[in-house]
């Protein structure tokens, strides 16, 4: 555990300390957001956060490779190809940051990233289904992992349109899919908690912890696609790297865990940024739209209708991905009637908050005045 955390001080500090370098070039260059109408920003705001999380990453595996027990990690190749895949989509979102690429390039730019990645052997190897691993042929299984990073990049690139917000959910998905990829080695024979998967979120976790203090409401850099694009695309290499790699019968504890926990767990952990997406895909299908083209309906403009502000609107939704990511893994391992007793408390709280909290707040601030 000490490696990890070190790991993620590393990822956090480097981050932290590039990311005003990066504002700066980014005025520079002229990689500034403007006003939209969909957007909730009142000034031009400069974009390009993604380069100075790429460094906190980049700098998290240069000291990984010299610890003990970390540095077996890149013994299969999947960190270089994690390392190189996340060049691949930095520079793209990068150029897009800066020129605003078409939808054909980033897409393309995605699956060459992919690719790379499957390349070095980050790939599904198997299909966990129900307890047991299916095997499929080899181009399938490329397939199904381009399709993945390609899900996950586009999921946090849709939910990122408040301060604070992509950086703020990938750091608790992070740190809910670490939870569970380290439990999860305890439960192999023999016990390994060394895995890309892990490090991977560990450093994910601290590159965006570094971010969030520069991107917090107010935003003073926004991560643009640079960020988005390779935050979904490492939350991806982590999925894959572990979902697509174990063997459900190899893990020793019962076999509801066995059977549900390869699939639950990556769903739970992706579900807000999932959920947005398949909706805006939807409603822009049925509206007759492009599912590329974007609106002002994702859920976090939706509650700032409901009288939610910025901060608010923010911190209610990392509330639910706490509740629905932390607590699918809590109960997984730990069930018992305080686990689903915490985890349901949560979601009455998530769901009253959501609900009430502009009307408490109003009416608080009514009452101060009178």
């Amino acid at each position: 555990m000490r490696e990890y955390l070190l790991v993620c001080v590393v990822a956090m500090a480097v981050t932290y300390l590039a990311t005003p370098l990066v504002r700066a070039v980014a005025v520079l260059v002229r990689a500034v957001t403007p006003i939209r109408e969909r957007d909730v920003h009142s000034v031009p705001i400069p974009r390009l956060g993604g380069v100075g999380i790429f460094l906190g990453f980049a700098a998290a595996t240069v000291v990984a490779r010299q610890l003990p027990f970390l540095k077996g990690v890149y013994s299969s190749g999947q960190m270089t190809g994690v390392l190189l895949g996340a060049l691949i989509i930095v520079t793209v979102g990068a150029l897009d940051d800066i020129r605003e690429l078409d939808w054909f390039a980033k897409f393309a730019g995605q699956a060459l990233a992919a690719g790379v990645m499957a390349y070095k052997g980050v790939v599904m190897l198997q299909v966990p289904f129900f307890g047991t691993s299916t095997v499929l042929p080899g181009p399938v299984l490329i397939g199904i992992t381009v399709l993945v990073v390609l899900v996950t990049t586009n999921a946090v690139n849709f939910i990122d349109g408040l301060d604070g917000l992509a950086a703020g959910l990938v750091a608790i998905a992070s740190l809910a899919f670490f939870v569970y990829a380290y439990r999860l080695g305890f439960t192999y024979n023999p016990a390994n908690v060394f895995s890309t998967a892990t490090f991977v979120t560990a450093a994910t976790l601290g590159c965006c912890l570094g971010f969030l203090p520069h991107n917090f409401n107010p935003a003073r850099l926004f991560m643009g696609d640079s960020g988005a694009l390779l935050l979904g695309l490492l939350l991806a290499a982590a999925t894959v790297s572990l979902t697509g790699n174990v063997d459900p019968s190899s893990v020793s504890g019962d076999q509801l865990t066995a059977a549900l926990l390869p699939i639950a767990a990556p769903l739970a952990v992706l579900s807000l940024p999932l959920l947005d997406m398949v909706l805006a895909i939807f409603r822009r299908a049925r509206a007759g739209q492009r599912p590329w083209e974007a609106d002002s309906l994702h859920l976090h403009h939706r509650m700032m209708r409901r009288g939610h502000g910025h901060r608010a609107a923010v911190l209610v939704l990392y509330l639910w991905a706490a509740v629905v990511a932390l607590g699918t893994v809590s109960i997984a391992f730990y069930r018992g009637w305080w686990t689903v007793g915490i985890t349901t408390a949560a979601v009455v709280a998530a769901a009253v908050l959501t609900a009430y909290l502009p009307s408490l707040l109003a009416s608080r601030s009514r009452s101060k005045r009178l």
